[in-house]
């Protein structure tokens, strides 16, 4: 399948309630700081305000956005951008005790190895405390090395702790159209986040560092483009379902 039919299918996609995810806890786990909000905002704050259990597992740093600032060399940019993400998931209404920070190197993020084995250990304990009916993670055909070493990571702590694999895209919707993905049909749902959108807004805005605020002396650092946030515009946030 290639993106281009993949954008069609994904629309028709059944629209579901949060028992699709079973009846336990919710885990999401971000590659980097800000990934929870723009891949998975509305249904946080929507589980949080109808009770379901969540918890967010960011992996990497975040450290590396602003690789030539040095009014925020990368000990200074880890610490604010943890801040900036306890902000956003304050904006959805999710404690910030349930907030994990594995503080992977960003950009470094490992996929195999002793240390991606100790984070999905982790994952898999972090998901256990919550009793998690599902474990989501960043798509594996994002265009990011990060999230395809997080979506490794939660592999493994998925053999640690069978359950269910949820993916949710990110970057992958910027991937060129003619970009082949996987063969078979697709199968997954859609979340309707109508009612908490403003919150995902104002998430994804407290994440100011990656909007080109705060760091001004690093004028080719990342920042979040047009093209991405017009995906998060949508009414409804996509889950892809994931064989084992």
């Amino acid at each position: 399948m290639k993106l281009g039919t993949f954008l069609r299918q994904v629309t028709e996609l059944p629209v579901r309630g949060l028992d699709a995810f079973g009846s336990g806890g919710l885990v999401v786990v971000a590659p980097h700081p800000d990934d929870e909000s723009i891949g998975c905002g509305g249904t946080l704050a929507r589980c949080t305000a109808e009770g379901r259990p969540v918890a967010i597992i960011v992996v990497s740093d975040g450290s590396a956005s602003h690789p030539a600032s040095r009014s925020h060399p990368r000990t200074r940019l880890r610490r604010l951008r943890e801040t900036e993400t306890l902000a956003a998931v304050e904006q959805l209404g999710v404690p910030p005790r349930a907030v994990h920070f594995l503080a992977l190197p960003d950009q470094f993020v490992p996929s195999a190895g002793p240390e991606a084995s100790r984070a999905g250990r982790a994952v898999a304990d972090i998901a256990d405390g919550i009793g998690a009916s599902a474990i989501c993670a960043a798509w594996h055909h994002d265009p990011h090395r990060d999230h395809q070493a997080s979506f490794a990571i939660v592999e493994l702590a998925m053999r640690m702790r069978p359950g269910r694999l949820l993916a949710y895209p990110v970057w992958g919707w910027t991937l060129p159209r003619s970009t082949e993905l996987d063969k078979g049909p697709l199968a997954g749902f859609r979340i309707d986040i109508g009612p908490y959108q403003a919150a995902k807004h104002a998430a994804i805005a407290a994440h100011h560092s990656q909007h080109g605020r705060i760091i001004v002396d690093d004028p080719d650092a990342f920042r979040l483009e047009a093209d991405l946030l017009v995906h998060v515009e949508r009414p409804h946030e996509v889950f892809l379902e994931i064989s084992a």
